[in-house]
């Protein structure tokens, strides 16, 4: 190897990485801290070029630009910190481009059909033969999305952030070589990172269902047509939501439970409500697993583990979601995973790794954008200097809401009941009918939804509350920061809330314990 040859290198690496040749034409990069090999370059005869590039360094490298992501790397390059961020697919991430904001765009529409559908009860005629035109659905969706996914581009314009169109792979200590998009390649090197990979559909292996041409949640939102039958395989959030949601479409929908009920997380008295309401749109439950699936011509049949079969025109398959972990490099980085393929992390959401953190789905957080938003603020604090003693910098004790956007839509914080009576806690029940609220009188509402709230029978704070009926998505905020500044439900109670509201219906809960 020539002097100046071996000049070139060490200008080409960084200070953490040394160089050895001892076989003429060949160098070796060795990680200093670790007296590990992670790569040989072979020099071409003239020996005038490489086949690597010069690393660049930033303040923060960002792998995926997903909720938590984008929000750090638009932080800290407001900050004045130098930032890149890679993302190979989504400008944005998944929720607005594949999962929360389409699919709620159209869980709306499916609402204002239904209510149409429905008018005349408030005297309103005239609206009873709506149906869906599925073009001006589709551009309903698509606008919102493409609105928002504008509005990142611009954003990730701004000054000190370099947002890079690629796909990413770990190479050695918080560093990453991107394949660009546009072609060509970048290896950046980060003082600080960032891992926010997210996550993608489960592909369950049964034999024959990607053959017969199933579809994932993110590719049934492409549809140019509506099938006049779907299966749908998995009665967890996403596949309940879909169901509820097709049905109103005038899609004839089997919604495949492996449980007892749907919604395997709840208890089983709130399951049946919203099985009730499945079943009032026209979904059919059908209690199974599906083993096989075959298609012939334009009909897939699912046979299930008990030889019984559903047919449709299209399956959709809900199973949940698996982190997007593999084949990135990780090991390289020195990052561990878990038994899962998830990012293993510690409360403060750092790896194993020194200086890199992981965030949102890929860090086995819960699969919600607002749960990734949370990851972010955990890690700004400790990037803008609070000690790990400060419980802005910790998931310890941290309690993330949810809500399932069917009908009737259902909306959950902390304990079930289940949970309560399983850990051997000393509480009480408060109880009462969604139609005893008088706003949900004004509604018309005359659902079997219910209001639950799980306290402690000692202190008398709110452990947990399941809500089902309309509009429980938003009320169930006012229960979260109830709960977070540790209020008892007698102070909740006391508080005059605005009549007549569904948060209203708070009052009319705790009113319940006497």
């Amino acid at each position: 190897m020539t002097h100046r040859s071996y000049t070139t290198a060490k200008r080409l690496i960084s200070s953490r990485i040394r160089v050895r040749s001892d076989t003429p034409g060949v160098f070796t990069l060795w990680n200093s801290s670790s007296s590990r090999a992670f790569h040989q370059y072979h020099l071409t005869k003239t020996r005038r070029t490489m086949s690597t590039k010069e690393i660049e360094t930033v303040d923060l490298l960002v792998v995926g630009g997903g909720k938590a992501g984008k929000s750090l790397a638009m932080e800290r390059a407001k900050a004045g910190w130098k930032v890149a961020m890679v993302e190979r697919r989504f400008v944005g991430g998944t929720c607005i481009n594949v999962a929360c904001i389409p699919t709620k765009s159209l869980v709306n529409s499916a609402r204002r059909l239904s209510d149409a559908r429905t008018d005349e009860a408030f005297g309103i005629v005239g609206t009873e033969g709506a149906r869906v035109d599925l073009a001006k659905l589709r551009a309903h969706k698509e606008g919102i999305v493409g609105a928002m996914v504008g509005a990142h581009e611009k954003m990730f314009a701004a000054p000190g952030l370099d947002f890079i169109r690629g796909e990413a792979r770990f190479t050695g200590e918080r560093t990453v070589t991107i394949a660009l998009e546009e072609g060509g390649e970048r290896t950046i090197r980060g003082e600080r990172v960032l891992i926010n990979l997210g996550s993608r559909p489960a592909r369950p292996a049964i034999p024959g269902l990607w053959e017969s041409g199933a579809w994932t949640n993110e590719e049934i939102l492409r549809l140019e047509e509506l099938p006049a039958s779907l299966a749908i395989i998995g009665a967890s959030y996403i596949g309940v939501e879909f169901a509820s949601m097709m049905a109103t479409f005038g899609v004839d929908v089997t919604l495949i439970s492996s449980g007892d009920h749907v919604l395997p997380r709840e208890d089983e008295d709130a399951a049946r409500v919203v099985e009730a309401g499945l079943e009032a749109a026209g979904v059919r439950i059908v209690r199974g697993r599906a083993a096989s699936a075959s298609r012939e011509g334009n009909t897939t049949t699912l046979t299930l583990t008990d030889g019984s079969t559903v047919s449709a025109e299209a399956v959709l398959v809900a199973v949940g979601r698996v982190p997007n972990t593999d084949g990135i490099g990780l090991d390289e980085a020195g990052v561990a995973l878990t038994d899962r393929g998830f990012v293993a992390v510690d409360e403060h959401l750092r790896t194993s790794a020194e200086g890199v953190w992981a965030a949102g789905d890929c860090a086995g957080t819960p699969m919600f954008t607002h749960a990734s938003w949370s990851d972010f603020r955990i890690i700004r604090a400790q990037l803008s200097g609070a000690s790990l003693d400060d419980p802005t910098t910790t998931t310890k004790g941290r309690t993330i809401p949810y809500a399932v956007f069917a009908t009737p839509e259902l909306a959950r914080i902390g304990l079930s009941e289940g949970e309560a009576r399983e850990a051997g806690l000393d509480v009480r029940i408060a109880k009462v009918p969604t139609a005893a609220i008088p706003r949900a009188k004004t509604l018309r509402y005359a659902g079997e939804g219910f209001w639950k709230a799980i306290v402690d029978a000692n202190t008398h704070q709110i452990l947990g509350a399941t809500l089902l009926g309309p509009n429980v998505s938003e009320v169930i905020s006012v229960v979260h920061v109830a709960m977070a500044g540790g209020l008892t439900y007698e102070q909740l109670r006391f508080l005059p809330v605005a009549h007549p509201t569904m948060t209203e219906g708070l009052q009319v809960l705790f009113d319940s314990l006497g």
